[in-house]
């Protein structure tokens, strides 16, 4: 019997490693490493479902330190989207700090010639959408209108290196 969420040969990334090296639009699997309980065990399955799942990366936060608040830099993941009829009630995100003890692992990145459509404030950038090209991301962005949305096409100097890949070259 395999293991939910095992990683390709148990290579475990830090949050730290996901913040500095993931583009936006990346998809990541997180993991406390334990394995999945029945599903008769209702209250354990909730748990093991709160630090186990997957991800889009679609915003960066660096850590701010004052005299007397400290924040360590941390990024978000969009998990899921409800709704109904092309109306969206409820969008589920979940940040996590660099200091989180969580194994990740980037399983995908966004492909070579895709479109991410971002928003900047602050000075930081949020990924709103990830489109298959521009024809479709100009089409989401008149159906979704955001302030200050431009459209980034993804380039080879966005492109992680996948685990699996570091693995075959060595």
């Amino acid at each position: 019997m395999s293991r939910a969420f095992a990683f390709q040969g148990d290579l475990k990334m830090s949050a730290q490693y996901i913040y500095d090296t993931a583009p936006l639009g990346s998809l990541i699997r997180y993991s406390n490493g334990e394995p999945r309980p029945p599903e008769r065990f209702r209250r354990k399955l909730a748990a093991w479902n709160n630090d186990n799942g997957t991800g889009r990366l679609v915003e960066r936060y660096p850590g701010q330190v004052t005299d007397n608040y400290r924040s360590p830099a941390h990024f978000m993941l969009h998990l899921a989207t409800y709704g109904s009829q092309g109306v969206i009630v409820m969008t589920v995100r979940r940040a996590y700090s660099v200091e989180s003890p969580l194994n990740f692992e980037i399983i995908d990145t966004p492909k070579l010639g895709q479109v991410r459509v971002l928003t900047t404030f602050r000075g930081k950038d949020e990924l709103r959408h990830l489109a298959a090209d521009m024809a479709s991301a100009e089409a989401w962005m008149r159906d979704n209108p955001y302030s200050g949305m431009r459209a980034e096409i993804v380039t080879d100097a966005d492109l992680a290196v996948l685990p699996s890949e570091l693995r075959r070259a060595a």
